[in-house]
């Protein structure tokens, strides 16, 4: 029987190995970790390399993903289709192994990792996941929902703010089904690292409510296994497993040092590795015996042919909820969604109603949640102001997990990241909420959502100068424009309840990307529509006010200035000047619209535009062009009352039809 060593030593020679093929990457952590992968991957991972997606498997998430090599090697050796070549063409162009895990690149890569400590966070949200789907579906001991998340993370991950938003809601929710391994090696990019990380790492998880193991010696098997079983017997609480080891362990002349970080070891260090550990085989190459030793496939399918034996007796005890959870897993819709949503979108019209964008909202997930039993809300400290717990919406508590909202506290960033996890968990759609200035906060996990094509929702209330007295600090500027940078995000700023429904009937409908959701504070008007128009609302952008065959100018606008486009239009047409207004609620929608669309819309022959924004004008030169104008903000906001603030800088029907003549000459 092959030794745990030499399963182990495969992982640190492949690492090194691609690493020097590339001349780009981190052995460091590889080397380090083998041997806790190892007992990790043979001993405990339930999984099948031949279906990396079966719903009952344990997630593994490299949150350090700078050590990706380690994660590939494992995907290889354990048998999923990650040939040799794809590691020989690490970190190049195509390759299924890129610098950093991605999602949907490499069969078996459960997360984007990365920017460190969003995969510990992702985490979180997986095992959430877990629990909630668990609560929901299990029944009679039939458990087809039951499953482990464990996290590989470093230095720099804990040392990340997210980290203490994450982790210290996991231990508030009591998920005893996450079980992080820590790289306790002292060494980060600058060196080592008491010099300006000399936390109490244990002692700050223990106050988080988590179960923590200390000074288990990362390169012995056999403590790492006690440690684990350690951490799977208690089912209250997360646990932190903290792994002494030596980063590069194996080179003996750069182990624990800051070289084997983030450069190559050279090929006359790696030739002396290979001697220090007893690797005498060439470059890639992994004998035969390790091979089997590694092999997972037969253990794999005969995990997932129990589960299924198991699911099979769910189903015939309990057909429906068995078929709940197949389309909850599958990301399918209920069949009836899109038929339902042009019933209320058209009944919301015929309201007519007068609603600030982030009631509408309230009164869209008041009709959507009871239909949507997968739609998992939240807000970070803020429900009573961004409106996200719709009627009868239990919170989620760490007693109760039957409800459908989480509250997150005040952790924007981790909110956003967690939610990610619970989109790539499957089985929900998630939501949460803040004000649109703290969107600023949460970015990156945004940037990742739509990196990983994750179907997150972003609700952001309180969206211009129009939330008033708060001031510049709480009024958002420049953060629409800043979302709508993000590719792969679409960025929805309804002008009313029917915008506003229709934004939600999209943005949940679209399963391969997120959404940001731009809301009032503020009361605005109902506008009339035709069917024609309504329909045209998913486009992105559409005539609200068609101005006639030939208008003689456009003036397009997003939220709550579409109001005031209309009332400046409509006292342009008593001067016999006829003005087409277009909402556009999506710009991302809008630009990806084919050009006829575009055209038809907004006219090549009309030079005259003006756009109305509350925000920095820079999204609106590309449609207004050189002739055009943009009313929007170039300065921060001030507190006082919104009529005042509007009025202050030139919101006003006044002062768009003046700009709106001069383009006119």
């Amino acid at each position: 029987m092959t030794s745990r060593t030499t399963l182990a030593n495969a992982i640190r020679a492949l690492a090194m190995d691609a690493v020097q093929k590339a001349n780009s990457g981190h052995p460091g952590m590889p080397m380090g970790m083998a041997d806790m992968a190892e007992v990790l991957w043979n001993d405990y991972l339930k999984h099948n390399p031949s279906d990396p997606s079966w719903p009952d498997r344990d997630r593994f998430v490299v949150s350090n993903g700078h050590g990706s090599m380690l994660l590939y090697a494992l995907l290889h050796l354990s048998g999923y289709d990650l040939p040799m070549e794809e590691l020989k063409n690490f970190r190049q162009m195509n390759s299924k192994t890129p610098g950093h895990p991605e999602f949907g690149i490499t069969p078996g890569v459960e997360t984007t990792t990365g920017p460190l400590g969003q995969g510990l966070a992702n985490a979180v949200g997986m095992a959430l996941g877990e629990r909630l789907m668990a609560a929901e579906f299990n029944r009679d001991a039939l458990n087809i929902v039951d499953h482990y998340t464990y996290v590989f993370t470093g230095d720099g991950c804990l040392m990340e703010g997210i980290s203490h938003e994450a982790c210290s809601l996991a231990g508030t929710l009591g998920l005893g089904k996450l079980i992080v391994l820590y790289d306790d090696n002292n060494i980060s990019i600058d060196g080592e690292v008491p010099g300006w990380f000399a936390d109490d790492t244990g002692g700050r998880f223990e106050a988080y409510g988590w179960q923590v193991i200390r000074n288990v010696d990362g390169h012995n098997p056999e403590e790492v296994k006690l440690a684990l079983q350690s951490a799977r017997e208690d089912a209250e609480r997360p646990t932190l497993i903290q792994c002494k080891t030596l980063i590069g362990f194996g080179s003996p002349n750069k182990q624990g040092t800051e070289s084997t970080h983030g450069a190559p070891l050279g090929d006359d260090e790696i030739a002396a590795t290979r001697q220090h550990i007893g690797w005498p085989h060439p470059p890639f190459e992994i004998p035969a015996d390790v091979k089997t030793g590694w092999d997972a496939r037969e253990r794999g399918a005969a995990a997932q042919s129990e589960w299924q034996g198991l699911f099979d007796r769910y189903a015939k005890a309990h057909p429906e909820l068995a078929a709940e959870f197949r389309r909850r897993m599958s990301g399918e819709l209920p069949d009836d969604f899109g038929a339902a949503c042009e019933a209320e979108l058209q009944r919301i019209q015929d309201a007519a109603e007068t609603v600030a964008t982030r009631k509408a909202s309230l009164q869209a997930l008041n009709v959507l949640g009871p239909k949507l039993p997968e739609l998992l809300g939240g807000s970070a400290d803020l429900t009573g102001s961004n409106l996200t717990l719709f009627k009868d919406a239990k919170g989620v508590t760490p007693d109760d997990v039957s409800g459908q909202y989480i509250y997150y506290g005040v952790r924007e960033f981790g909110m956003s990241a967690i939610m990610n996890g619970l989109a790539l968990h499957g089985g929900f759609i998630p939501y949460g909420g803040t004000f649109l200035t703290f969107s600023d906060y949460a970015r990156n996990a945004v940037r990742m959502a739509a990196l990983m094509n994750q179907g997150s929702i972003f609700v952001y209330t309180h969206d211009s100068i129009g939330l008033g007295e708060d001031g510049p600090t709480h009024q958002p500027i420049e953060h629409v424009a800043s979302l709508r940078l993000i590719p792969n995000l679409e960025t929805w700023r309804p002008c009313d309840a029917v915008e506003t429904f229709a934004a939600w009937q999209h943005s949940i409908a679209r399963r391969n990307g997120p959404a940001a959701l731009a809301l009032t504070r503020q009361n605005v008007p109902a506008n009339e529509r035709t069917a024609d128009q309504l329909a045209a609302i998913e486009r992105g952008g559409y005539a609200l006010v068609d101005g006639g065959e030939t208008p003689q100018a456009v003036i397009m606008a997003s939220g709550s200035e579409v109001e005031l486009a209309v009332k400046a239009a409509a006292q342009l047409g008593e001067k016999g000047m006829p003005v087409r207004v277009v909402s556009v609620p999506c710009l991302d929608r809008f630009m990806a619209q084919d050009k006829a669309w575009r055209d038809s819309v907004i006219p090549p022959s009309v030079k005259a535009r003006l756009a109305i924004e509350a925000g920095v004008p820079d999204s609106w030169w590309r449609l207004v062009g050189d002739h055009g104008d943009v009313v929007g903000m170039t300065t921060y906001g001030e507190s006082a009352p919104a009529g005042e603030l509007f009025k202050h800088f030139g919101f006003t029907v006044d002062n768009v039809v003046s700009r709106m003549e001069s383009l006119l000459g």
